[in-house]
């Protein structure tokens, strides 16, 4: 594996190196500074001539820092003569801008994979993307994983008797529905409309939950109003207990707060992101270095049973 290189930007440092340990390699030397205006500085500090490049940036907040950041390291890697770069982004931020719902909005999903491509990446590998349309975005390759199997198999270790498998909303059925078939659980849903982009209102549960015990599940809890107002509705129709499982904890301050003070008694999520939980929290954080260890390794190599980890 000698032709292949691994650099990391700012934006999660400790999931990087554990990839680099998985793989028991050395982590790409590399200068990241910014000018005295906040311009970004990078410098590659070896030859990556003809290597196989990957680099690893998570896009959470400060998410436009980290765009750009990666852009750059992308672009002076190309520059330096590298035989393929490959992006590899735990957390793909700007995902939920997908569509254009509204008049006169952009797809910035799109604006953000058209920038990658155009600053030198070959190949994209990512965890959990909000849609699936995302995928559509790119006209280079792209390996997309998910962290469910990660999660379910610390579910299963751990007591889940007379569970229900809950989706917050009509758009995450599909995700619980995986859950619900590998755990062999009865599947609720939260029928749930908003009264503006900040608020929520919720309707009713499909499924009965009294008496038993609830996994909601998602991909993103930022400011986690979705989770917290699911899991009050829960506790009111008689749920025994509550835990939350989601892909990507990019919690913010009022997030934590929110989740804190909600029936919520455990918050199961990953390292995609570099989060630090507040006191009181009750959470868990499962590791993906094995992950996407196991996905440099196979793209390096030019394997291709690379869809039985996705």
């Amino acid at each position: 594996m000698s032709s292949l290189k691994i650099f990391s930007g700012k934006s999660n440092p400790a999931l990087a190196r554990g990839i680099c340990e998985y793989l028991n390699i050395s982590q790409g030397k590399i200068e990241l500074s910014e000018f005295s205006d906040g311009e970004i500085f990078v410098q590659i500090e070896e030859s990556v001539r003809g290597c196989d490049i990957f680099v690893i940036q998570s896009t959470h907040n400060p998410a436009n820092r980290h765009i750009m950041e990666m852009l750059i390291m992308i672009d002076a890697i190309r520059r330096a003569s590298a035989s393929r770069i490959t992006a590899v982004l735990p957390y793909f931020g700007y995902a939920r801008q997908d569509r254009k719902d509204k008049p006169r909005v952009p797809i910035t999903s799109k604006l953000i994979a058209n920038l990658l491509v155009t600053a030198g990446a070959n190949r994209i590998v990512t965890l959990d993307l909000h849609a699936p349309q995302i995928l559509g975005f790119f006209d280079i390759p792209v390996d997309h994983f998910s962290a469910t199997p990660i999660i379910i198999d610390y579910i299963k270790a751990h007591d889940y008797r007379n569970t229900v498998v809950c989706a917050p909303d009509m758009g995450g059925i599909k995700r619980a529905a995986v859950y619900a078939d590998a755990l062999e659980c009865p599947l609720a849903l939260i029928a749930k409309r908003r009264s503006d982009a900040s608020h929520i209102k919720t309707v009713d549960t499909i499924e009965e939950v009294t008496g038993k015990n609830i996994l909601l599940v998602d991909d993103i809890a930022e400011t986690a109003e979705t989770l917290a107002t699911a899991a009050k509705l829960l506790k009111e129709k008689g749920a025994l207990s509550i835990r939350a499982a989601v892909s990507h904890g990019i919690l913010t301050e009022i997030g934590q707060k929110r989740l804190k003070n909600s029936p919520i008694d455990l918050f199961i999520t990953t390292n995609s992101t570099p989060t630090v939980f507040e006191g009181g929290l009750s959470a868990v954080r499962l590791d993906l270095c094995e992950l996407f260890g196991k996905a440099i390794k196979g793209i390096h190599e030019g394997k291709s049973d690379l869809q039985e980890m996705e």
